[in-house]
């Protein structure tokens, strides 16, 4: 006797929440990978304090630009790993990687991230060394004059 077919309902699985919004920024070479938790804390770079990590005055200033947009101070933690280019490149990447990570969170955080530029990325790289030509991108070999 032939077996008859069962028919059975696919197994929706559920999505687990991780407690964390995930967002990517970039500047110049450096890439800074981004976990935002809605919970107050301190923000991680690298398994250093960011104060520790970007310890200029005009940096903090820099890395708390997007809490200070969207008015969210202490309402946030995060985890920060960054990597590639210099000090500079890291510091806009984190805080590009920041603004994303909160407009993610909230939609309404958007606009006003969106108003002060944060969430555009800042495409300029250092240009390639030609062939052919002096030791930078540009440069020209001096011709002899005589």
């Amino acid at each position: 006797m032939p077996e008859k077919e069962v028919k059975t309902k696919p197994v929706q699985k559920k999505k687990k929440d991780p407690g964390y919004v995930y967002a990517v920024g970039r500047r110049k070479t450096a890439n800074a990978r981004i976990r935002i938790y809605a919970k107050k804390g301190p923000i991680i770079v690298n398994d250093k304090p960011i104060e520790e990590y970007f310890p200029l005055q005009s940096q903090q200033a820099l890395y708390l630009e997007p809490f200070r947009v969207t008015e969210t101070l202490d309402r946030f933690s995060a985890t920060i790993k960054v990597m590639g280019s210099g000090q500079s490149g890291q510091l806009g990447a984190v805080v590009h990687g920041l603004a994303r990570a909160l407009a993610k969170a909230d939609p309404k955080y958007r606009t006003p991230l969106k108003r002060r530029g944060l969430l555009t990325r800042d495409q300029r790289m250092k240009e390639r060394r030609k062939p052919g030509l002096a030791q930078a991108a540009r440069a020209r070999k001096q011709s002899p004059k005589r």
